[in-house]
C-alpha cells in the first residue's frame, strides 16, 4: 500500500484508450486526475511488459470481504468496497436483495450517505419487484408486484442516489414502473422475469435499458417461444449484464451475447455476495442461508445459485484468456459501458485526460499487479 502520487508518469505499458491500444504508451497523473502533461520533476514508473486499463466499474454487486451491502453496518459496507477496490473495481454500485419495504427504505437511507460521500456510485434495488417463477436467491414470501407507488418509495428513500431497479416487467404495474423510472433517470432493468418475447419488447419500448444478468433467472430461449433472451439481445437500446465466473454462464452463452449484442452493449458484472474475496463458508443473503463451497454460492434450501464470489479482475482475465475476447472489447464491457449507463463517464470509465486517475495495472498474463483510485495507489505495482 502506498500514498498519493502527486505527479506520476506510468510509462512503457500497453495503454488501452477508447481509440485503441497504444504500445509503449504512458499515462500522466497529476493529483487525483489524469492529465496531458506532467509537472516538472514527476516520478516515472516503468511498466514495460504490462497493461494499463481504466478502473473497473461494477453496476451490480451485493458485497464482499465478508460484508453485505444489504444488511451490513457502514463500516462493513466500506469493507466490501475496499475488498473489490483491491481487485480493480474503482467504481461500485451497491445492490440490495429482496426484503420488507420499510427495511429496504432504511437501507437506502444508509447507503445513500455513502454515495454522497463518494464511496459508492449509487444504489441498485434487485427485488422485491420480481417474479416468484424466477426468484433465484430471493425470499418468495417477500416478493411483491411493482406498484409504481412502492417503486417511488424506494427512489425517494435513496434521495437521488438510486441508479437501477430490477423488475419483472410482466407483473401488474411493471410497465408503469418502467415509465416512472425512465422519467426520473433511473435504469429500469429487466430481470428475474418470466416474461414472453412480446412482453419484453413492450417493456423495452416503455424505457427499460438493461438486462439483469442475461440468461440467469429468466426463461431459456426456445425456437417457438424465444422469451426475453431474444428480445434483449436483438434490441440496440438494451445493455446486457453478464456474470463471467464460469458458473453462471457456459462460455458459448458468453460468446453468443458478445456476438449478437456486440461489445458496446455488454456490461460485465460480479453479482458478488459477501464471500467475494473472503472464502468458503456459511453466509446470509438477505433472510436466506447460503453455503459457499469451492467458490460457488448456493442456497442451503433449494440449492439455487446465490450470487457469485467473483471479482472483476478475474472476470477480465477469463474474458481475455479463456473466452478470447479482444482486450479493447473487455475494457468497454468492464469500464466504459457501465460508466455510461450510470451517468459517470465524464469522470471514470476511460483513461482520457481530465478524468479521475482510476486505473488498473495488469501483467502480460492479465494478472492484477496494481490499482490506483483517484491518484492514490490502493495496490502499488512491485516492479524489478
Amino acid at each position: 500500500m502506498a500514498g498519493r502520487a502527486d505527479s506520476t508518469v506510468l510509462a512503457g505499458a500497453r495503454v488501452v484508450l477508447p481509440t485503441g491500444t497504444v504500445e509503449n504508451g504512458r499515462v500522466i497523473i497529476e493529483g487525483t486526475r489524469i492529465t496531458e502533461g506532467p509537472a516538472e520533476g514527476a516520478r516515472t514508473i516503468d511498466l514495460t511488459g504490462h497493461w494499463v486499463v481504466p478502473g473497473f466499474v461494477d453496476m451490480h454487486n451485493h458485497g464482499g470481504g465478508g460484508a453485505s451491502f444489504t444488511s451490513g453496518t457502514v463500516d462493513e459496507v466500506l469493507t466490501g468496497v475496499r475488498t473489490h477496490r483491491e481487485h480493480g473495481t474503482t467504481t461500485l454500485v451497491a445492490s440490495t436483495v429482496t426484503g420488507e419495504m420499510d427495511f429496504l427504505a432504511e437501507r437506502a437511507g444508509i447507503l445513500s450517505e455513502l454515495v454522497e460521500q463518494g464511496d459508492l456510485a449509487g444504489i441498485h434495488f434487485e427485488g422485491p419487484f420480481i417474479s416468484p417463477c424466477r426468484k433465484g436467491a430471493h425470499s418468495e414470501t417477500l416478493l411483491r408486484h411493482p406498484d409504481p407507488a412502492e417503486v417511488r418509495k424506494l427512489m425517494d428513500a435513496a434521495r437521488g442516489t438510486a441508479k437501477m431497479v430490477t423488475l419483472a416487467t410482466e407483473l401488474p404495474g411493471g410497465i408503469e414502473s418502467v415509465r416512472l423510472l425512465a422519467e426520473h433517470g433511473v435504469i429500469a432493468a429487466i430481470g428475474h422475469t418470466d416474461a414472453t418475447y412480446e412482453q419484453t419488447v413492450e417493456a423495452i419500448d416503455a424505457g427499460a435499458t438493461v438486462a439483469t444478468h442475461l440468461f440467469n433467472a429468466m426463461p431459456p430461449f426456445a425456437h417457438r417461444d424465444p422469451g426475453p433472451i431474444a428480445a434483449l439481445l436483438e434490441d440496440e437500446r438494451i445493455t446486457v449484464e453478464l456474470i463471467n465466473d464460469g458458473t453462471h454462464l457456459h462460455p458459448a452463452a458468453l460468446e453468443l451475447a458478445y456476438h449478437h449484442a456486440g461489445a458496446a452493449r455488454v456490461a460485465l458484472i460480479t453479482d458478488a455476495m459477501d464471500a467475494a474475496g473472503f472464502g468458503d463458508g456459511q453466509y446470509q443473503l438477505g433472510p436466506l442461508a447460503v453455503e459457499v463451497k469451492d467458490g460457488v454460492a448456493r442456497l442451503v434450501e433449494g440449492n439455487s445459485i446465490a450470487g457469485s464470489t467473483l471479482t472483476l479482475d478475474t472476470a477480465f482475465r477469463r474474458a481475455v484468456t479463456l473466452d478470447r475476447i479482444p482486450v479493447e472489447d473487455v475494457v468497454r464491457s468492464i469500464s466504459a459501458n457501465p460508466a455510461r449507463l450510470l451517468g459517470v463517464y465524464d469522470k471514470v470509465g476511460s483513461l482520457d485526460p481530465g478524468k479521475d486517475a482510476d486505473l488498473v495495472v495488469l501483467d502480460a498474463d492479465f494478472a492484477l499487479k496494481g490499482v490506483m483510485h483517484k491518484g492514490e495507489w490502493v495496490i502499488e505495482p512491485e516492479l524489478g
